[in-house]
């Protein structure tokens, strides 16, 4: 339809709301003024546009100034209307929700793809945080851009679609708006998998006739047993959205038949009494699903959303789902955050500062420990993911997660202090793992001890954006000497696998790279976690290539030797220039006695000299092992070993493990814990050692730990 003027006065004065129609009116004089004589891609006028972004937020009831900025929130990027203008002849309000969506929009252009969308995400969340309707706004811009979009080039279509998938409606789901995300994401996917998606709708057609017989069946015997009910229910039926069907059949895999909720019946009351009682009567009608019942009422979801479901199967052997919720529910279901506008008794205001936003705050402060633009993003995405786990404590209080979430991300929604010296966790009375991904209903008991501290491997383990935020903030502030070491290491361990040497200045040039004054702040910042060094090695190795392309390439980690060459701190008799690999079997030392055994096309293999995989060798391969020694040591070299340990299970042993190992100044690589099946605890934690004494004296300080059975070095890594 074209969007006019006239439309839009025609359902200010339908919805008998006290709208400022004197204002709106101009609004879209100055608007229409300003985009004269310019087209959209489907060939008409621009203004229509502003005008269908006011009537979609017309629908949600939002304020006058809300509309006037909708109607104007282009002005001031695509034309030469100023926000002073704006804001002399309309006010502060609506010069300042102008001036949030036009900030959305500019993003710089020196940054790559991915720091552009993190840098854009920034900064919506920004926006959002001063006042909720600057978003809002934008949601209704970018839901009519993707009901026009069939009029962009498929490439712009494809691109808007995934930003839309990925951001947009996460937000509209985070705000409780359904209605817009359910279409966001039904248009997204017919534009990024057009097949599948005509798939799902050819299914759904092709017995909509039945479908609808047997819903208004449904409705009826519903209708029928609460007639009693006053005022009278609504009923409504409803098929469930066509991205919502393409989830469940082509990423988690079920078959059409499998799905229970496509068919869905909504009943609204006037009280929560009466959800109950109706729910008890659709229990008495139809036969309930087992585990199919939530209680959204008791326990709300994030974004305020509330309302019973039941999954029931009637005479017909066909499931399908009840919804049961009040009509204020019913409004904040469809309408989210906009839904305090459509009760509003004037028509005008914001909402910022009310704690049903404080997650918005939450994900801006959580960004100031990492300087890595592209994790910053990750992080948000998980922030805004569509998917919760409700898990509770020990006391009843429920806490909503993300899905995939671990008791790491747990302890630390409970209190900062809580994860910081948490030494385990129980689900039901029994520990887990650290990486125990938790289930809906979990109830979760976290172990504490004073002197515990955050170990480095949480940080891959985690993953709530607030969890990761507070245990590098945690090393950011208490463990800076450690954090330049650990920083040193990494960069020392990275560069020699890429065959670089770390000089001081390039170091200091990828340092001021990355924004640092000096090279001791790049490291810690390594060694905290705000820098990932993986990500930026690509760019430093293309650094380091221009800066050495005038000089000779040699290994500098190579070494001639008595007409032998030393490789990775090994010497293979009578080989030049060969291959050098430690066998994952034995994980030999400096300190081992070793040797070598010739692969076919992988170099030479080095193992312990009584590795089970040498005293087993078959006679055919004698001619192929071969002497082999270690060179003189070098401060630099380090070796990953496993320590495998075995105790009494208590609490605080993991912290005392890994108290030992840091006291030692000895890097943790990786570490894990579980419980076996006589009641005993096994750690098993990979370090990074310079030989085998050291690996030897760390072993004997492990075994003095209260309640260590054995402590014992294996061969797997």
């Amino acid at each position: 339809m074209l969007y006019t003027i006239e439309y839009l006065t025609e359902k200010i004065r339908e919805s008998e709301k006290p709208y400022d129609l004197e204002k709106i009116t101009a609004a879209y004089e100055t608007a229409n003024e300003a985009h004269a004589g310019v087209k959209r891609s489907s060939g008409e006028p621009y203004i229509t546009h502003p005008i269908a972004v006011a009537c979609i937020l017309l629908e949600f009831c939002m304020d006058t100034d809300t509309i006037c900025a909708a109607l104007l929130h282009d002005v001031v990027e695509d034309t030469d209307v100023t926000l002073e203008t704006l804001r002399k002849k309309f006010g502060e309000d609506v010069a300042n929700l102008v001036d949030g969506v036009t900030k959305i929009g500019q993003v710089p252009l020196n940054n790559t793809k991915e720091e552009q969308q993190a840098e854009n995400t920034r900064k919506i969340l920004i926006a959002m945080s001063k006042d909720i309707r600057v978003i809002i706004i934008k949601l209704a811009d970018r839901l009519h851009n993707m009901r026009t979009i069939m009029y962009r080039p498929p490439e712009k279509q494809r691109k808007k679609a995934l930003e839309t998938m990925n951001f947009y409606a996460p937000i509209a789901h985070r705000l409780g708006m359904s209605a817009v995300k359910e279409e966001m994401e039904d248009i997204s996917i017919r534009i990024l998998d057009p097949y599948g998606s005509k798939t799902i709708e050819d299914m759904l057609n092709q017995h909509k006739e039945q479908r609808d017989t047997f819903i208004d069946v449904i409705k009826s015997r519903i209708r029928e047993r609460i007639s009693d009910i006053q005022p009278p229910p609504t009923i409504e039926g409803r098929v469930k959205s066509v991205y919502s069907i393409y989830k469940k059949v082509y990423i988690t895999g079920k078959s059409f038949d499998e799905i229970y909720d496509i068919y869905a019946v909504r009943v609204i009351v006037s009280t929560v009494i009466e959800c109950y009682n109706v729910l008890g009567i659709v229990h008495d009608i139809f036969k309930p699903i087992p585990f199919r019942f939530k209680d959204y009422i008791a326990t709300p979801k994030p974004n305020r959303y509330q309302s019973l479901h039941t999954t029931v199967i009637g005479r017909e052997g066909i499931p399908f789902e009840v919804q049961i919720r009040t009509y204020e529910m019913h409004n904040t279901a469809q309408y989210g955050i906009a839904a305090h506008w459509k009760y509003k008794a004037g028509i005008s205001g914001k909402v910022s500062g009310e704690k049903r936003f404080d997650w918005i705050r939450h994900i801006i402060e959580q960004q100031q420990d990492t300087d890595d633009i592209e994790q910053i993003a990750d992080a948000i995405k998980v922030d805004l993911s569509p998917d919760d786990v409700y898990v509770f404590t020990p006391k009843g209080d429920v806490i909503n997660l993300p899905a995939g979430s671990t008791v790491i991300d747990f302890a630390y929604a409970i209190h900062t202090q809580v994860g910081n010296h948490m030494t385990g966790a129980k689900v039901g009375g029994k520990m887990i793992r650290f990486d125990y991904r938790l289930q809906t209903g979990d109830i979760v008991e976290v172990v504490t001890s004073p002197g515990a501290r955050p170990n480095r491997n949480w940080l891959d383990i985690a993953k709530t954006n607030e969890a990761r935020s507070k245990i590098r903030s945690w090393f950011k502030r208490e463990c800076r000497e450690e954090n330049i070491q650990e920083g040193m290491t990494a960069i020392e361990n990275e560069f020699r696998r890429n065959k670089m040497t770390p000089e001081p200045d390039f170091i200091l040039e990828l340092a001021k790279m990355q924004h640092f004054d000096n090279a001791e702040d790049f490291y810690a910042a390594i060694g905290y976690g705000g820098v990932i060094l993986s990500k930026i090695m690509q760019r430093a190795k293309d650094m380091y290539t221009a800066r050495h392309a005038d000089h000779e390439t040699e290994d500098p980690y190579s070494v001639n030797y008595s007409g032998r060459r030393r490789r990775s701190g090994v010497i293979v008799d009578g080989m030049d220039n060969c291959l050098v690999k430690y066998a994952k079997c034995c994980n030999p030392l400096p300190g081992d006695d070793i040797i070598g055994f010739i692969t076919r096309g992988y170099g030479v293999s080095v193992h312990k000299k009584d590795c089970l995989n040498v005293l087993n060798s078959p006679p055919e391969d004698k001619e192929r092992w071969i002497k082999a020694a270690w060179a003189a040591a070098d401060e630099t070299d380090c070796y990953n070993a496993t320590i495998d340990v075995i105790a009494e299970d208590r609490t605080a042993l993991i912290a005392d493990v890994t108290s030992v190992i840091a006291a030692s100044r000895i890097p943790i690589r990786h570490i894990t814990a579980h419980n076996l099946k006589n009641g005993n605890g096994n750690i098993i934690v990979t370090v990074e050692v310079a030989s085998v004494e050291q690996l030897n004296n760390l072993i004997a300080r492990i075994s003095k730990i209260s309640g260590v059975i054995s402590a014992e070095r294996t061969g797997i890594v």
